[in-house]
């Protein structure tokens, strides 16, 4: 009997249908990786499988069975038997999923006990076992820390920690890795592969990362608008896609790669074990060739880039050994430790490293959000900041429009008149309606509400705009419609962008230049074809190894070659 078993599942939100008819199967000890833009109906069908949605007003039709359980049929106590002991969730965002004000440990062994009449002590020591096995240093210690002293990577492992307390069969994992820079997604998928190995659990991933699938599963199922467009083999769907939907898809995934002739193809400087050959060249991904038959998507299935500087005056910024220093005497934190930078008129730079290497700090010096402690800083321009999280940086008592308009009044614009024809102006150039302008921020999604904070940002007729992860929460579809507007918008008005990322691939894609920090420091700086076809820095050699390819056969490989390194 397959461990999971749906047939023809439909879930709906009033006149929503988020899942249509779907059916399929999922084996004990094998991998399925659920892959789609935002609104396929991906985390629908996750939470389908654990009766979540019971109680929430929605309709839900079809047979699920999950460990032999019938989802639709259990009562409560069947549920919460199934919920933990049988199947466990690891959610994408570990700060919501995470009580702030009880210890990490304390939180694990509460779910160990509501499951197994053990004493608190027994459950604690499983609590330390379990952190343990998912590699967090030093478990017996800190399983008395409270969440927010653990980092966005250690958080998920200690919730991936959570989930196999009561050693379930069934893993569901909902986008794990999303808010994860390379290095530490690339260990969290790696962990995934060794515990499913280890304890013989199957393994359901929902994810719009085609890569991270690519890196994980046995088998792909591609869903949109609530329907499976196609399902088999992730070798055969990624490498050979059948439905037009997939092959779009996979023409809007960002790579690292210029093409089968490019720096990481066949005939590259790269094997594909990853290493590193004689000149420096980091272990980029071997065979990921833009696939034909795109489909209906055209954009991003081009290099983006601004077409480089402009003229060859004065850099509008010109930064010199900046330093920004948090605390005090023994707890001081040098996050920018004597960066030298400068961006051109029409260039795009690009910042790449891990979460606290500096990025944003740099970012925010950048536009005068915060003062740097010591070094000097010239701005020969108007700056604007694209925030990573647009949900947040916008007011959700208030139209998109008066967010929009709110660089105009400060200016000094009273026109009303003026005011709205100019908003709406700007929204028609970001792909918005005129007339959206009395929507609030709830009533867009996640693209669109970033495209609101594009054009208040373009409100303020800015000669330069720091991005800050501005598309690092956006499907693939959606990051590359976000990344071909700023491309547009730049060459319309010649602007300059400075684009922070984690994400590796979609700098290459923007960027002119690239400068990869680490630890507040700039270790690598150059034009962006030569630092990613021959990184000279070991570091900068680590972040391209850690790219998610989408060729499993070198996926597996790496991973080989990862489990190694761990294991020296």
């Amino acid at each position: 009997m397959s461990l999971v078993e749906v047939t023809d599942l439909s879930v709906s939100f009033g006149d929503v249908r988020a899942v249509q008819d779907l059916s399929f199967s999922l084996e004990a000890g094998r991998a399925l990786g659920v892959v789609g833009e935002s609104g396929s109906g991906k985390s629908a069908l996750a939470y389908a499988l654990l009766g979540l949605h019971r109680g929430t007003g929605a309709t839900v039709s079809g047979s699920v069975e999950v460990a032999g359980v019938d989802v639709s049929a259990a009562d409560d106590a069947e549920l919460r038997s199934l919920r933990g002991a049988k199947a466990a969730m690891v959610f994408q965002d570990p700060l919501s999923s995470l009580d702030p004000y009880y210890a990490v440990g304390d939180q694990i062994a509460q779910v160990y006990r509501a499951h197994h009449r053990v004493s608190r002590r027994a459950a604690r020591a499983r609590a330390v076992e379990v952190l343990d096995r998912v590699r967090i240093p030093d478990a017996a210690r800190r399983s008395r820390s409270r969440p927010h002293e653990f980092s966005g990577g250690m958080r998920q492992r200690a919730l991936i920690a959570m989930a196999l307390a009561c050693e379930p069969q069934l893993l569901i994992a909902d986008e794990p890795t999303t808010a994860l820079d390379v290095t530490v997604q690339a260990q969290i998928l790696d962990l995934l592969h060794q515990l499913r190995s280890e304890t013989g659990m199957g393994l359901l991933l929902v994810t719009h990362d085609v890569g991270v699938a690519a890196e994980s599963v046995d088998d792909v199922l591609v869903m949109q608008s609530g329907k499976a467009v196609e399902r088999g083999p992730v070798g055969e769907v990624l490498l050979a896609p059948r439905a037009p939907y997939t092959r779009a898809l996979l023409a809007a995934v960002p790579r690292i790669s210029d093409g089968p002739d490019g720096p990481d193809g066949p005939d590259g400087p790269d094997g594909p074990d990853g290493s590193v050959d004689e000149d420096g060249g980091g272990p980029l991904d071997v065979g990921e060739q833009p696939l034909d038959g795109g489909g209906p998507l055209d954009v991003g299935e081009q290099p983006l880039d601004g077409g480089g500087p402009l003229d060859g005056g004065a850099p509008l910024v010109e930064a010199v050994g900046l330093r920004q220093v948090f605390g005090k005497g023994r707890t001081a934190l040098a996050a920018v430790d004597g960066v030298s930078l400068t961006v051109h008129r029409g260039e795009t730079l690009g910042i790449v490293g891990e979460s606290g290497s500096g990025k944003t700090t740099l970012g925010r010096m950048l536009v005068g959000l915060l003062d740097p402690t010591s070094g000097t800083l010239t701005r020969r321009a108007r700056v604007q900041m694209v925030f990573q999280d647009p949900a947040s940086s916008l007011n959700p008592r208030r139209s998109i429009g008066e967010s929009v308009a709110d660089p105009l009044r400060a200016s000094g614009q009273r026109d009303e008149a003026v005011i709205r024809a100019r908003v709406g102006d700007l929204l028609e150039r970001v792909g918005l309606a005129p007339e959206q302008y009395d929507r609030y921020p709830h009533e867009f999604s996640g693209g669109q509400r970033q495209r609101v904070g594009i054009a208040r940002a373009l409100a303020a007729e800015p000669e330069l705009i720091v991005c800050d992860e501005a598309v690092s929460a956006l499907d693939v579809t959606t990051q590359a419609q976000v990344t071909a507007l700023l491309a547009e918008v730049q060459q319309e008005l010649g602007l300059s962008l400075v684009f922070i990322a984690h994400d590796l691939a979609v700098v290459r894609r923007v960027s002119d230049r690239v400068a990869v920090m680490r630890r507040g420091r700039i270790v690598e700086e150059g034009a962006v074809d030569q630092v990613y076809s021959h990184p000279r820095n070991a570091y900068t050699q680590q972040l391209l190894a850690a790219v998610p390819t989408l060729d499993p056969g070198l996926a597996s490989a790496r991973r080989a070659v990862r489990a190694e390194l761990v294991s020296v």
